[in-house]
């Protein structure tokens, strides 16, 4: 098989990518998905938080992406009929550190044109009854989305344009030959011009086949989430102001599309990359970990917050501490586990974590090697991106 373009990896940002190539060029292009279906990790197994720009700083790529990637995020599912609300969020604030956390996200939010304001105690128990926190900062253009079914309409929208979406086809072989990359996979062989690595949790190990050094261990960190069995206690969403010292944001309340209230997620770092459970285990994801130096960099820098994570993992008790900072009233009985995701997170050697997109170029491919929050809010505009970069590399040929 021939393409112009082939993309390795069925998720949300390979498929918007796609998408945007059918919709907006006029080229050959070939999705390839190692699973039997598409969005069966990061793409499926998230909050489903359709994020507003808040938590960025004014003018960076990160947030200009966010902003755009919400706006065409709402017109596509306006568009499609698919589930999204925006219906807000609470980011709540007690100890004067967290207060002044909320300032700083209130100035950011402002200047990147979120609608937000700090609203105290009474208009936050107004909006979330059962909440702490003695201020919070009310977040109007956040909300939710059915990320699934973006996920399944791409497709769909995709192959009415001529992309062909070849499930159960895990690439495990290239090369370079004349004018094009050559792709192996156990039912096919595909000649094409360029190649798209959007492989998420084996970005790094399809960088490394396609010929490229990534220069940095995809790690993989697993959330886990419950569910909040009585709805009453969470309207629409409700996050901590977190710590800008920690990497993640920490345990928040958040409402889906389809009325479930999920909490989570922790994060922990799995023993393999599709370690949805704890009692999963691949020898050779651990020792890609253990042997990576930015590992053992990360652990001595973040060990408390480590233990931390391990120990909601480990106890529900734990865990329902956590989570009652945010909303006192909840009790042990009205949480039951719900499924886990992982994050593939891109650390480099030093044991930085990348916050940000972060793309590796070569002649004829190009690889995602990290697309943390807020890839899924801003897919589409991400996929606009690489699909005008992926155009210009065509034109060049």
């Amino acid at each position: 098989m021939e393409c112009d373009v082939a993309i390795i990896g069925g998720g949300i940002v390979g498929l918007a990518t796609a998408w945007q190539l059918g919709r907006r060029y006029d080229c050959r292009v070939l999705v390839l998905e190692k699973e039997s279906s598409v969005a069966t990790h990061q793409s499926g197994r998230n909050s489903g938080v359709l994020h507003s720009g808040i938590y960025y700083k004014p003018r960076s790529k990160q947030a200009q992406t966010c902003l755009r990637g919400r706006r065409l995020m709402e017109e596509f599912c306006r568009t499609n009929d698919l589930p999204f609300e925006l219906c807000g969020k609470v980011i709540i604030g007690s100890t004067p550190r967290e207060l002044a956390r909320l300032y700083t996200f209130y100035e950011w939010g402002r200047a990147n044109g979120v609608q937000c304001q700090i609203i105290d105690r009474d208009a936050l128990r107004e909006r979330e009854p059962y909440s702490a926190g003695s201020k919070a900062l009310l977040v109007r253009d956040a909300g939710i989305v059915d990320y699934p079914g973006v996920v399944r309409r791409l497709m769909s929208l995709a192959q009415e344009q001529g992309t062909d979406v070849l499930t159960n086809s895990c690439v495990y072989g290239a090369h370079e030959e004349r004018q094009h990359i050559v792709l192996e996979t156990d039912s096919l062989t595909v000649h094409a011009r360029h190649v798209l690595n959007c492989a998420g949790l084996y970005a790094d190990r399809v960088a490394k086949l396609l010929g490229q050094e990534p220069n940095i261990r995809v790690l993989p960190f697993r959330g886990e989430y419950y569910e909040l069995l009585s709805r009453q206690y969470c309207r629409h969403l409700i996050y901590p102001a977190g710590d800008e010292r920690a990497p993640f944001l920490g345990v928040h309340a958040t409402r889906m599309t389809d009325g479930r209230v999920l909490c989570g997620p922790s994060a922990v770092l799995a023993l393999s990359r599709e370690g949805y459970t704890g009692f999963t285990v691949v020898p050779g994801d651990i020792l890609d970990t253990v042997l990576w130096p930015g590992s053992w960099h990360l652990a001595r820098s973040l060990w408390r917050t480590a233990a931390r994570e391990i120990l909601q993992s480990l106890s529900k008790k734990y865990y329902l501490r956590e989570l009652q900072r945010l909303i006192p009233a909840v009790k042990l009985a009205d949480l039951r586990p719900a499924r886990s995701g992982v994050r593939a997170q891109a650390v480099r050697a030093d044991g930085k974590m990348i916050r940000s997109m972060y793309i590796k170029e070569r002649q004829r491919v190009l690889s995602v090697l990290n697309a943390s929050s807020p890839s899924a809010t801003a897919s589409l505009a991400i996929g606009e991106t690489l699909a005008r970069n992926l155009m210009n590399r065509l034109r060049l040929d």
